[in-house]
């Protein structure tokens, strides 16, 4: 059986990167005159190698179907390799021994590192675009109830998706969503039709859960087709593998009691969790605590008003905590409960707190004592945890943790100003509740950092 492509693809960036850090090192070595042909450094290297890969791979960079020709990958890219030129230079120099061949020069590591933000965002373009090509002359292959490739397509546009669709459906054609979403019905084919006319374009099969039997015929090309290299999933896989939330559809009172939830279930998880965060939170406050006196006599000038903002908050098991922040906001607003865009109760100190995320400093304390984590879902106000249990099923689910500073749903999503933000971003607090992983951690906090640089706060 061949490799799928995405394999593939993943496999030659690899080597592409390894090729990569070989060829800056040894140009910046050379012009340093610290190495010499024939006699160029090799296996050193193996540390920069790994530290790439690792970074590329928490920002999704090995993955084909992320878009690297966009600005938002782009300076993911550039903080994940600065990144690594920062910690090859601490290792280098801080833990290993002397006499470790990078030790001979400190520019030929930050030169190097440098060099590689570059060349290695100019072959993964080149290769986006010939994967951008491929897939204008491929499609996924929809399967399910009319309802459900409605809703599909409706999800495909809200998630940005560009891949083309065949709907295919056996059921009796009911256009519409339930509730009456104004949403066009996409054209249906036979599914039997598709799956043999566009064997050889499709990139990935979606079924829809349901009780009612596939069509024999349809069920056996669909083995088939599996088990020569295009991959089927059903709907609820598909959103965990393709947009790494969970369906809201799928929730039920036994959801929980399916494969994962390692934080919520095994106790080292949680306690592994917990003396990251205590370190990290102090760590935090040291960096943190010099700049505090000045966002506090700013705060102070602007309005005479209070520096610290608290709020009842529900955390884990939903028990109730305060939590406290920088105050961005002017004294009693009141108002919507929702921060809107260009709101009109924030200071114009509060508008530079909020875009650096420096409001969020304090919280770091309720972090040391126990009520919050650095990443896990964004801590409610108590009064609109208590509306979201009204109308959400199963919304108290998300409460199975701690809640965070930031997490999966703040940096996929942007803020939530409205009950169907809270949906969408419960989709991605769930995701992360039952895939908890430090690998997953470590992303956030990549895609954390280049929020903050870019002042995406509201």
């Amino acid at each position: 059986m061949p490799m799928p492509h995405g394999r593939t693809a993943t496999f030659v960036l690899i080597i592409l990167d390894m090729l990569a850090v070989f060829v800056a090192f040894n140009l910046v070595a050379s012009a340093r005159y610290l190495v010499h042909w024939p006699e160029l450094i090799v296996a050193p290297l193996a540390l920069p190698v790994l530290m790439q890969a690792i970074a590329l791979y928490l920002i999704d960079g090995y993955n084909p179907r992320t878009d690297m020709m966009s600005v938002t990958y782009t300076s993911l890219h550039t903080i994940a390799l600065v990144t690594v030129m920062l910690f090859t230079l601490l290792l280098t120099y801080a833990f290993i021994p002397a006499g470790f061949p990078l030790q001979a020069s400190r520019i030929v590591i930050a030169g190097a590192g440098l060099m590689l933000v570059p060349l290695t965002l100019v072959y993964r373009r080149l290769f986006y675009q010939r994967q951008a090509s491929r897939r204008q002359q491929r499609c996924f292959l929809f399967l399910g109830s009319p309802e459900s490739c409605v809703a599909f397509k409706e999800e495909c546009r809200r998630t940005g998706m560009t891949q083309s669709v065949l709907y295919a459906t056996h059921a009796t054609f009911a256009p519409g969503l339930p509730g009456g979403a104004p949403v066009s019905s996409p054209p249906f084919g036979d599914p039997a039709r598709y799956l043999e006319e566009y064997a050889g374009r499709l990139d990935a099969i979606i079924v829809r859960e349901s009780s009612q039997e596939l069509p024999p015929e349809v069920a056996q090309k669909l083995i088939e087709l599996h088990f020569s290299g295009v991959p089927t999933y059903t709907l609820e896989l598909f959103h965990e593998v393709y947009w790494r939330k969970i369906p809201l559809y799928r929730l039920n009172q036994t959801w929980l009691f399916q494969e994962g939830f390692q934080i919520a279930r095994e106790p080292v998880f949680e306690r592994l969790k917990r003396i990251c965060d205590l370190g990290l939170a102090f760590l935090g406050l040291a960096i943190a605590l010099p700049l505090l006196p000045f966002a506090a006599a700013a705060i102070w000038l602007e309005d005479r008003g209070p520096v610290f903002f608290r709020q009842p908050r529900v955390g884990k098991n939903r028990e109730p905590f305060a939590i406290v922040k920088l105050r961005t906001m002017r004294p009693g607003g009141g108002g919507h409960a929702y921060t809107q865009a260009n709101d009109a109760r924030v200071t114009r100190v509060g508008h530079f707190l909020r875009a650096t995320r420096l409001d969020e400093v304090p919280q770091l304390w309720n972090v040391l004592v126990g009520d919050m984590s650095l990443i896990g879902p964004r801590a409610e106000w108590v009064r609109l945890v208590e509306e979201y249990e009204r109308k959400i099923p199963c919304y108290h689910f998300r409460h199975l943790v701690k809640p965070g500073i930031t997490g999966w749903a703040q940096v996929n999503y942007p803020y939530g100003a409205s009950l169907d933000d809270t949906l969408r971003k419960l989709e991605y607090d769930l995701y992360y509740i039952r895939h908890f992983s430090f690998v997953l951690d470590a992303s956030i906090v990549l895609k954390t950092i280049h929020i903050m640089l870019f002042g995406k706060g509201r």
